[in-house]
């Protein structure tokens, strides 16, 4: 059987396919010059980072914090003899948990026996 020759409607759909793949080509050469771009500005900012003091830290997602867990036994040692949740905030790096998150820390060092309730708000270390 002869071959068809190509109509119009073939030939325009062969050149907007050719269109759309260079157009392809175009976009993921943006794409990798941006996300180079994206890797220069990340270390850029690490080198900041640890200039000021913070290493690893990520600026940005998530719930406060997001620098990895917080071990809540050094930070009971950091607070006075008495203290109230506002003192535990003033801890470096607390300033942005939730509430929530601070009075479960006060919870596990009453049931662990490392703090006692005096009275509506106000704790005490045991040790």
């Amino acid at each position: 059987m002869p071959r068809r020759k190509s109509t119009p409607v073939t030939s325009a759909f062969r050149r907007i396919q050719q269109q759309a793949r260079g157009l392809l080509a175009d976009l993921r050469k943006q794409i990798r010059s941006k996300e180079t771009e994206l890797t220069r500005l990340r270390e850029e900012e690490a080198g900041l980072g640890q200039l000021v003091g913070r290493t690893g830290a990520k600026s940005t997602g998530g719930a406060a914090g997001g620098r990895g867990r917080i071990n809540w036994r050094t930070i009971l040692t950091q607070l006075p003899k008495q203290f109230r949740a506002a003192d535990v905030r003033k801890v470096r790096g607390l300033k942005q948990k939730r509430p929530s998150e601070i009075f479960a820390a006060i919870t596990r060092w009453i049931e662990a026996g490392l703090a006692k309730r005096r009275s509506r708000g106000v704790y005490e270390r045991s040790k």
